[in-house]
């Protein structure tokens, strides 16, 4: 038996496992595919191990339902609200997660986690692609709330060129001219989730270039609750890219393992 936290970022769920003293020494794939069941198990949108991590505060090891593993925002900033539930951090925090080392701030409600700066993106006629420690593909609609992403995202999800490694699929609608509402089918999941963090900070930042922002923050309203991007232009990056939001604890429980 072993100890769980829930927790959600905007709607987009996760099961937290402390595992600093080898709590758990199994197949973390085989439990990610169990407990992220939402029929068979826990039911959540990812599986997140909270390690000792000699050079920071913590190693954040995340894991898709389906047992694959990619960076994860809103699941990293759920994970700073573990660790500071943990007595870990107070107010700031460096963790490494499987895209490289990231740092942290809290502000009372919020939680900020650094992303990696942007070098290289694909920009095409009706859409997007942006690596933001996961790839998405990001395009412009009107109403996106009457569209079937299913079956839009469906098409591109597996088409021949995304069947093998995947990739996220947004549709974005410009509510202002700093602010977006965005839906997102996630890979791994294979399914639309409430947020994406990761998601939203790509979807803002093709928002940013195709308006020609040099700075700033950008709203991003998802299915699941409100999320911000800060970021600024530099020379050959975009650099100093922030995701904020909530990040709240759900339910603990125990499970057989």
């Amino acid at each position: 038996m072993i100890e769980f936290f829930k927790y959600h970022g905007a709607g987009n769920d996760f099961i937290m496992i402390d595992n600093r003293a080898s709590a758990f020494q199994g197949n973390k794939i085989e439990l990610a595919k169990k407990v992220c069941s939402r029929r068979f198990g826990v039911g959540s949108d990812g599986l997140i191990f909270i390690e000792n991590w000699e050079s920071g505060d913590f190693e954040m090891d995340f894991y898709n339902p389906d047992g694959s593993q990619s960076f994860c925002g809103n699941g990293s900033r759920c994970a700073v609200a573990f660790a500071i539930k943990l007595g870990m951090i107070a107010t700031e925090a460096s963790f490494q997660a499987i895209d490289g080392i990231h740092k942290a701030k809290i502000d009372k409600d919020v939680i900020s986690i650094s992303m990696s700066d942007l070098h290289l993106f694909e920009k095409n006629d009706d859409h997007y692609i942006i690596h933001t420690g996961s790839p998405h593909y990001i395009s412009f609609h009107i109403n996106i709330e009457e569209l079937d992403l299913i079956d839009f995202a469906h098409g591109i999800r597996y088409s021949q060129k995304y069947l093998t490694e995947g990739i996220n699929v947004n549709v974005i609608e410009e509510l202002s001219g700093r602010a977006i509402s965005i839906r997102t089918y996630e890979r791994g999941v294979e399914a639309e989730t409430f947020a994406c963090g990761t998601g939203a900070t790509a979807a803002a930042l093709a928002f940013a270039i195709e308006n020609s922002l040099e700075s700033g923050r950008i709203e991003v309203k998802a299915k699941g609750g409100d999320l911000s991007v800060d970021f600024r232009k530099a020379e050959e990056a975009y650099e100093e890219i922030w995701l904020n939001g909530p990040a709240v604890e759900v339910f603990k429980g125990v499970i057989d393992v």
